[in-house]
């Protein structure tokens, strides 16, 4: 008599091991791949021909296409993935800059804002005073109605 043979497949818990196995080895394939393709259309060094050659090699024959161009160009895929991060964090930083510059009030608006809160009555003149040198000084902008040391000598 002979005994049955089991494979490690036969366990649930080891073919559920086995397919999440497989499934995570194909979703780090797709990754690989759509890097490998974006890097292909992000390289500026390469000419329209040369994107084409490989986009069609990597598509028509995949596995080899991928690890032909890791081999061949691989050296150089996160030199131009930390160029562009920089790139777009440059971007970023000058977006953040100029929005933060047009948001900004001139000296001259924070006076007109100041004296339209001296003559409704909401700082006294002495406050109206003391603001007014820090914005002429530049130190920061005029206490806003309501956040002035008014109500702390109460």
């Amino acid at each position: 008599m002979s005994a049955p043979t089991y494979l490690a497949y036969d366990f649930p818990l080891l073919s559920a091991f086995w397919t999440m196995l497989v499934f995570f080895l194909w979703v780090l394939w797709f990754v690989l791949l759509f890097r490998i393709i974006a890097d292909i259309f992000r390289d500026d060094d390469m000419s329209g021909g040369a994107k084409a050659g490989w986009l069609v090699f990597c598509i028509v024959l995949p596995f080899l296409g991928v690890f032909v161009y890791v081999i061949a160009r691989g050296r150089n895929m996160g030199r131009r993935e930390v160029a562009q991060a920089r790139a777009q964090q440059e971007d970023f930083n000058a977006y953040i800059r100029q929005t933060a510059a047009a948001g900004r009030t001139s000296s001259v608006d924070e006076l007109a804002r100041l004296s339209e809160i001296r003559d409704r009555g909401d700082i006294t003149d002495e406050e109206f005073r003391r603001a007014k040198e820090l914005v002429l000084a530049g130190h920061g902008p005029a206490p806003h109605a309501g956040s002035t040391d008014r109500t702390a000598g109460r």
